[in-house]
């Protein structure tokens, strides 16, 4: 019996081995960080895995209705600033989006990174897939009333979410780089001189 201050080998060695699964994890998940595209189409494709295993198994409503609950969550995050104007007026500490005219440009930061986004919807989908092979989840449930229900949710949270951004005047969105100032006219080679 080994009572001394060493560690037990066979803990060492699944410590090492998971620290070693976790470092390759992350540096995958760094080589991926600037391929938005691909990572992209890589979470469409495992959605529609999920919904072609949802369809032919005809169960899981319930997972899906919660999957579907956590996403509209994740995308509110995702619209929303990462200080709330709301607050931000109440305590006015620090900078927040810009609510007049003559206010400073500040750029539009998210409560949360479209990099975290994408991964949070990504293990979402993985762990719902997962779940759908284990038969304690597929409670009987009338689909259509949750479909609806999760409609009505998306609509008035939709709504609201666009009412805040016209209220406080941002747009969660930029699309291509922005360029400033004109462009240089082009120079007319003719010679305009009167002989």
């Amino acid at each position: 019996m080994n009572t001394g201050g060493g560690d037990n080998p066979s803990t060492s060695a699944v410590t090492q081995l998971s620290h070693d699964v976790w470092r390759r994890y992350q540096h995958l998940l760094d080589k991926t960080t600037p391929l938005v595209l691909y990572r992209w189409i890589f979470l469409t494709v495992i959605a529609c895995i999920y919904a072609l295993r949802v369809y032919l198994v005809q169960g899981f409503y319930i997972i899906t209705y919660g999957l579907g609950i956590y996403i509209l969550q994740l995308l509110i995050a995702f619209l929303s600033p990462q200080v709330d104007p709301e607050i931000q007026d109440l305590t006015d500490d620090g900078p927040g989006l810009p609510t007049r005219g003559s206010d400073e440009f500040r750029p539009f930061v998210r409560r949360l990174p479209e990099f975290k986004f994408w991964h949070t919807l990504t293990k979402a989908f993985c762990f719902a897939f997962v779940l759908t092979f284990f038969s304690a989840f597929d409670v009987p449930v009338f689909w259509p009333i949750l479909l609806f229900y999760w409609l009505v949710l998306f609509i008035s949270t939709m709504k609201r979410q666009i009412m805040h951004m016209v209220k406080y005047k941002y747009v969660p969105f930029t699309f291509g780089k922005q360029r400033y100032g004109k462009k240089a006219a082009p120079v007319d080679d003719t010679n305009t001189s009167r002989p």
